[in-house]
């Protein structure tokens, strides 16, 4: 008769009853794409599908002609055309090169591995912040990438490497003045040149011919623009007038803070600064104005917020024009301050960073400015700066 070690008798017993077994067949299997789409709540998540196309709009998946390397659309079936059966994977810069469809083409088809947060992207099932591509089955993908992550890190790491090192650690006006350093490196546009930046920055996920436009949270033709009544225009959203800038290259084109609107709502609401009350405004839904404060729909009211927190950042007197500060005033004038400060921090943690504009913001550093908004990357540090 065998004699059975007591350890092998334990073991024998733990694996009759499903207790003992690899380290393999332990590990988390991944998502499949249903999987993933059924649960856009957030999480990290690896996701499993096969590579079908690139997302355009909220329901257009494009299979050749692939415009840029910014996302790709995976379904559980290679010849899948049916849009809602498929997650959008947004890709970040460091990834691009090796997993874009422009890049890339032959992945079309292919079998492959992402890990990243399950968050929609352009409006639909996504899967976004990615830290990891790899091919079925494989478990080192083909790039190499740095991510770091600390217990106290409360988003996901900025999608341009160490864009942000040197604000590593700070805080108050030290923070301050290193994003100062940082996003004050930019391109600077004509304002001519805004009118084509917009279109690209603020199209309407669901129809790429058009943009939705702020306040009014209308879509419309982004042929529709110019000076014309219901055309759109170029919406200061730190008015020109508070420091006097204009329209001159630089704080006057800087595309973080322009946005398509309405022409007689862009008019509306003239350089007023941001507070809660008033009456409603007919033409443009869900805001309010008075004669020295206007109040945007829910939707944007933490973009408008972070608009101006940039814009506070970016311009601080050392490049011919004013140094742009928040303060709690709603009769600024033509004084370089904005107001109102605390319901401006209300209004960001009311309105988190969405889909769009986050976006937005990777196209206007991608295509436009070569900067970016850090308090879209960094909401946190909205509070470091301003608390």
């Amino acid at each position: 008769m065998a004699r059975w070690s007591p350890l092998a008798l334990v073991v024998g017993l733990l694996a009759a009853v499903g207790l003992y077994g690899s380290t393999a067949a332990s590990a988390a299997a991944p998502l499949t794409v249903a999987q993933a789409a059924s649960q856009q709540n957030g999480a990290s998540a690896t996701v499993r599908g096969y590579v079908v196309g690139q997302p355009t709009a909220t329901t257009t998946v494009i299979r050749s002609g692939f415009p840029n390397d910014y996302a790709l659309a995976l379904a559980d079936s290679p010849a899948e055309t049916g849009t809602s059966r498929m997650v959008y994977v947004q890709i970040p810069s460091a990834f691009r090169t090796s997993w874009g469809l422009r890049s890339t083409p032959s992945l079309l088809g292919r079998q492959i591995d992402v890990t990243g947060s399950l968050t929609a992207y352009f409006a639909h099932a996504g899967l976004t912040s990615a830290t990891a591509f790899a091919f079925a089955g494989t478990t080192t993908p083909p790039t190499t990438t740095t991510t770091t992550t600390t217990a106290t890190t409360t988003t996901a790491p900025p999608p341009v490497g160490d864009y942000y090192a040197a604000a590593a650690g700070k805080t108050g006006p030290a923070l301050k003045t290193a994003l100062h350093g940082i996003i004050r490196n930019q391109t600077k546009l004509s304002y001519d040149q805004v009118w084509e930046a917009l279109k690209l920055t603020d199209q309407d996920p669901a129809n790429a011919a058009n943009v939705i436009l702020l306040y009014s949270g209308r879509s419309q033709s982004k042929s529709l623009n110019g000076g014309d009544p219901d055309d759109w225009n170029r919406e200061h959203v730190w008015a020109k007038s508070h420091g006097d800038f204009g329209t001159a290259t630089g704080p006057g084109t800087d595309v973080h803070h322009l946005r398509p609107e309405d022409v007689s709502v862009n008019a509306d609401r003239g350089n007023k600064d941001f507070d809660n009350g008033g009456t409603a405004r007919s033409e443009a839904p869900g805001n309010y104005g008075d004669a020295d404060s206007w109040e945007p729909r829910n939707a944007v009211k933490g973009d408008v917020a972070r608009m101006l927190f940039y814009m506070a950042v970016r311009y601080e007197g050392t490049d011919g024009f004013a140094n742009l500060e928040l303060n709690n005033s709603v009769s600024n004038g033509t004084a370089p301050y904005h107001g109102k400060l605390p319901v401006l921090l209300q209004w960001h943690q009311q309105d988190p960073p969405d889909a769009f504009e986050k976006r937005r913001n990777q196209v206007i550093y991608d295509s436009f400015q070569r900067n970016r908004n850090p308090f879209i990357d960094h909401p946190e540090w909205v509070a470091a700066i301003w608390s």
